[in-house]
């Protein structure tokens, strides 16, 4: 009698402290378990909905072309199109300062020198990847504009030196400031480790290349 009471009394407490609490808590731990699997379910699901004008290039090409693979258009055709918005970008916040994309580059790769911010021209050329004609066109223009400098080199009695001017370095950092202004909202959509994850795997890309 003992024993076929004190079980459904054992079993009843049970039930109410364990059943009821266990209730609570299982219940409450599986419905925040599943709305965080739910939630990035969901992600997921707009994720591979969210398409762009790549996509339907690439796969009009599989149809078109079943034999070849395409794949290598997923990355580098993005590359490409980023690359036309960044340089509107560019172009936008240059000709705010009376820059064009190529002064930008002569004047920046002198500024990231530090004092006295000057170079040779064979520097110069190197770090803009231009040819020597080029180089010593843009140099004239902007000597003209009062943006830089030629001072014989002290080390080359054959040699020049270009140094950026006060008005250039004035110039430069402002027109720095718009470009990054602008390169931020480009990347607006990228929180900041893919942005890192992203950073890493163009400089793979880019290293073999530039070494060429």
């Amino acid at each position: 009698m003992e024993h076929a009471v004190g079980t459904p009394a054992h079993g009843a407490g049970a039930g109410r402290a364990g059943g009821a609490g266990m209730g609570r808590e299982d219940g409450a731990g599986t419905g925040r378990a599943d709305g965080g699997a739910g939630a990035q379910a969901a992600r997921r699901a707009a994720d591979e909905r969210r398409t762009d004008d790549v996509d339907e290039l690439v796969a009009a090409w599989q149809a078109e072309r079943p034999d070849l693979d395409v794949r290598p258009m997923q990355v580098l055709s993005r590359i490409s199109r980023l690359a036309r918005h960044l340089d509107r970008e560019r172009r936008t916040a240059f000709a705010g300062h009376g820059l064009e994309s190529w002064g930008f580059d002569v004047l920046s790769a002198l500024r990231r020198q530090g004092p006295p911010y000057e170079l040779s021209p064979g520097a110069l050329l190197r770090a803009t990847l231009v040819t020597s004609g080029t180089m010593t066109n843009r140099i004239d223009r902007l000597e003209r504009a009062g943006l830089v400098r030629r001072r014989p080199d002290p080390q080359d009695k054959r040699g020049v030196l270009v140094t950026l001017s006060a008005a250039g370095q004035s110039q430069v950092d402002a027109a720095l400031a718009d470009l990054l202004e602008a390169e931020q909202a480009l990347l607006a959509g990228l929180p900041e480790a893919s942005r890192h994850t992203l950073a890493d795997l163009l400089r793979i890309l880019l290293i073999p290349l530039d070494a060429d």
